[in-house]
C-alpha cells in the first residue's frame, strides 16, 4: 500500500463526507469534497490488494449501511446500498491477502452491542451477516497480522463491565475466534495500524474515563503485547498505510468532551516508532476513517 485515504467524519456540528488523501511520503491534501452520505462512527480498511472500502455509520442517531469503495486512485464511488445489519462504532479490517471484514458494532437507540461480521470480497462486494463470536462490543479497534490474518481489540460494554481489552483474533479464511484475555489497558475508541511489511500491528491511544497516550504491539502471530507509552493522545479516528511499509494517524479527538479536535497527523516508522503529532491540512473532525490503496511492486 502506497497511499492512503481519510474521510467522512463529525465537524461543526454535522457528519461530513470530506476527504484527505495521503502520498507515498505520509503528506495529507487539503480537503476534497466527499461522495457519499456524510456520516460518522463508520470502519473503513483496505482490499482487494490496492483499493479501499468505507462502510456502515452514524447518521443524525441513525445507523447506516452504505458502503462506498475507493478505486486503486483514490476516487470515492457513491453510495451502494448497504448488505447487513445497519450500525455504527464498529472496527475493519483485511485479511486473507485481498479481503476486508467489517465487525461488531453498536445499532444504536442505547446499549445495543452486537458481534455480528460482514466479509468483502476482494471485489468489494459485502457478503451478508455471519453471527459474531465473542463479546458483543462498540467503539473497537482492527488490524492485520502474520499471513492474511486479523484482530479485532477493545472496545466498550456497559452491561459487560464498561471498558474491554479482550481480543477476537480472524483466520485466513475470515472465520472469527472466541474471546482471547486481553493484555494493556481496557479501554475504547482507539487506533489500529499495521507497519513495515504489513504482518505486524498495535492498538494505540483510545479513551479510559480520560485520553490514553499508549500503545499495544501486535506482532506477526497474533500476540498482543503488554502497555508501553507514546507521546501524545488521539482518539474518533483511524490509520492508514503509507509509502509501503509506514502508518499515518490524523484528525481525531485529543481530549473529552468533544473539545480538542484536530487535524494534525502522526506518523509511524517502518520500525513502529511513533512520532509527536504534527500541523495537518483539511477540516478538524473525529468519528471518521481511514484505510490504504495504491499499490507499487
Amino acid at each position: 500500500i502506497q497511499r492512503g485515504i481519510f474521510a467522512f467524519g463529525y465537524a461543526g456540528g454535522s457528519a461530513v463526507n470530506t476527504r484527505n488523501l495521503v502520498n507515498s511520503s505520509g503528506v495529507v491534501a487539503a480537503d476534497a469534497t466527499g461522495a457519499g452520505t456524510a456520516r460518522y462512527g463508520l470502519a473503513a480498511s483496505s482490499y482487494g490488494g490496492d483499493k479501499a472500502i468505507f462502510a456502515f455509520g452514524n447518521l443524525s442517531a441513525s445507523a447506516q449501511n452504505v458502503s462506498n469503495l475507493v478505486n486503486n486512485s483514490g476516487v470515492v464511488a457513491a453510495d451502494t446500498t448497504g448488505v447487513g445489519t445497519a450500525r455504527a462504532n464498529l472496527a475493519a479490517a483485511s485479511y486473507g491477502g485481498d479481503k476486508a471484514i467489517f465487525g461488531y458494532g453498536n445499532t444504536l437507540g442505547g446499549d445495543n452491542y452486537v458481534s455480528m461480521s460482514n466479509l468483502v470480497s476482494s471485489s468489494g462486494v459485502v457478503a451478508t451477516d455471519v453471527t459474531g463470536v465473542g463479546l458483543a462490543r462498540e467503539e473497537i479497534a482492527a488490524c492485520s497480522y502474520g499471513d492474511g490474518n486479523a484482530i479485532f481489540g477493545y472496545g466498550m460494554n456497559n452491561t459487560a463491565g464498561d471498558y474491554q481489552n479482550i481480543t477476537n483474533k480472524v483466520n485466513s479464511s475470515g472465520v472469527v475466534a472466541s474471546n482471547t484475555t486481553g493484555v494493556g489497558t481496557a479501554r475504547k475508541d482507539l487506533i489500529g495500524a499495521n507497519y513495515s511489511d504489513g504482518t505486524v500491528g498495535m492498538f494505540i491511544f483510545g479513551e479510559a474515563g480520560g485520553y490514553q497516550s499508549k500503545r499495544n504491539l501486535v506482532n506477526s502471530s497474533g500476540v498482543v503485547a503488554s502497555d508501553s507509552g507514546v507521546t501524545g493522545t488521539d482518539a474518533g479516528t483511524g490509520s492508514s498505510r503509507y509509502g509501503g511499509d509506514k502508518a499515518i494517524i490524523a484528525f481525531g479527538r485529543t481530549a473529552s468532551g468533544g473539545a480538542g479536535l484536530t487535524n494534525g497527523r502522526i506518523l509511524i516508522s517502518n520500525t513502529g516508532a511513533v512520532a509527536g503529532i504534527v500541523s495537518g491540512a483539511g477540516t478538524a473532525r473525529n468519528g471518521l476513517r481511514a484505510a490504504g490503496y495504491s499499490y507499487s511492486a
